[in-house]
């Protein structure tokens, strides 16, 4: 009874931690949970991971467990038992979040605190090659097509890593205002230059302004051409569009009048055949793609027709001699004069058979 009793004490008076409390532990809150999207692969990425964790174990009201601020109780073996309960859910949210080769590293710790101290001495280390890495790559960053609000958010995740990286010492004297307005001037220089040339005439009235704009006001105007600009795109869009249409509607009529079956009451003027009037004879409009063949062999046919009609007039012009109209007549005369000459000598020939029988 004495057990069952201390027990019940100790579920109530866990049950009453309030939810501003370290050691309260929400339903949600299981070992299995990753409180990032990011994992820890080593030195190039401990910050943004680093960064991202302290925000989540914020949200948790767990991060005094990595930076020491949440003790264990030494009074109370109950809230002692929640303390390490709290303890281990925060290291396995930390290892859920790292790469498997540093997870086996880290799954032999006891403290969240020892976990955190070792990752961060292990890999907060920036030297010179990082900090040249990706200071290049600022400067080399161009929108390269893309809009200008992805350009700007690559830009702008990239300096947060660069300030993040230099960490300067914050103050409030006039210095300190002065370099933040020249790290501020560097960084619209650079989102300036890597804007697309079609942009150039509003940077030039950007940059020759009397005061120069912030970086976001310089966004927030580059923006807006950018959308000036897309508004214009749909309507041409939509009338090459029509255009389109029109001329696919245009063959798909032109297909259909030419696909038709003959019509055996319509005659044409033209080749005299049955189905068609003049006005879609072939052989006036062309023959449709699907018949090429049967043009082919119209074109062979009426080809080879004039050539032979071509061979017997050259053939005619090579025997019979160019004459001129004066010739012809005298030779019809001759001609004539021959005709009369000869039925005359018949007659006589008759009348002489006639008279002379006995000549015969």
């Amino acid at each position: 009874m004495g057990d069952s009793g201390s027990t019940i004490v100790n579920e109530t008076l866990v049950s009453k931690l309030d939810a501003s409390d370290p050691l309260y532990l929400h339903a949600s809150d299981s070992s299995n949970l990753t409180i990032v999207n990011i994992k820890l692969k080593g030195s190039e990425n401990y910050t943004i991971w680093s960064s991202a964790m302290k925000l989540a174990l914020q949200v948790k009201n767990k991060i005094g467990f990595i930076d020491g601020s949440c003790t264990k109780s030494k009074d109370n073996d109950v809230l002692a038992k929640q303390w390490d309960r709290c303890n281990s859910v925060v290291i396995t949210w930390i290892l859920n979040s790292v790469s498997e080769e540093l997870y086996m590293g880290q799954v032999f710790s006891k403290l969240a605190s020892e976990v955190w101290a070792d990752l961060k001495e292990t890999y907060d280390k920036i030297d010179g090659s990082v900090i040249f890495g990706l200071h290049q790559k600022i400067n080399s960053l161009s929108q390269n097509g893309t809009s200008v609000s992805e350009y700007y958010h690559k830009l702008n995740t990239m300096w947060k890593q660069f300030d993040q990286m230099i960490q300067l010492p914050s103050c409030t004297c006039r210095a300190s205002k002065e370099f933040n307005d020249f790290s501020h001037m560097i960084k619209l220089m650079q989102f300036l230059m890597g804007l697309d040339d079609v942009y150039h005439p509003v940077r030039t009235n950007l940059l020759t302004s009397e005061t120069l704009p912030s970086v976001k006001t310089a966004f927030s105007i580059i923006s807006r051409e950018e959308s000036h600009r897309n508004s214009k795109n749909p309507l041409k869009d939509q009338t090459q569009n029509v255009g389109f249409v029109s001329k696919t509607n245009q063959s798909f009529e032109t297909k259909k009048k030419f696909n038709r079956g003959p019509n055996p009451n319509l005659k044409c003027t033209h080749c005299n055949k049955l189905g068609h009037t003049v006005d879609r004879c072939y052989e006036i409009v062309g023959y449709p793609q699907n018949s090429k063949s049967r043009s082919n062999q119209s074109t062979k046919s009426f080809a080879s027709n004039n050539s032979v009609s071509n061979k017997v007039e050259s053939s005619s012009a090579s025997t019979i001699p160019a004459l001129t109209p004066d010739q012809v007549s005298r030779l019809l005369g001759l001609l004539n004069e021959r005709t009369g000459e000869s039925s005359q000598n018949a007659n006589v020939g008759g009348f002489t058979h006639k008279e002379h029988p006995g000549d015969w």
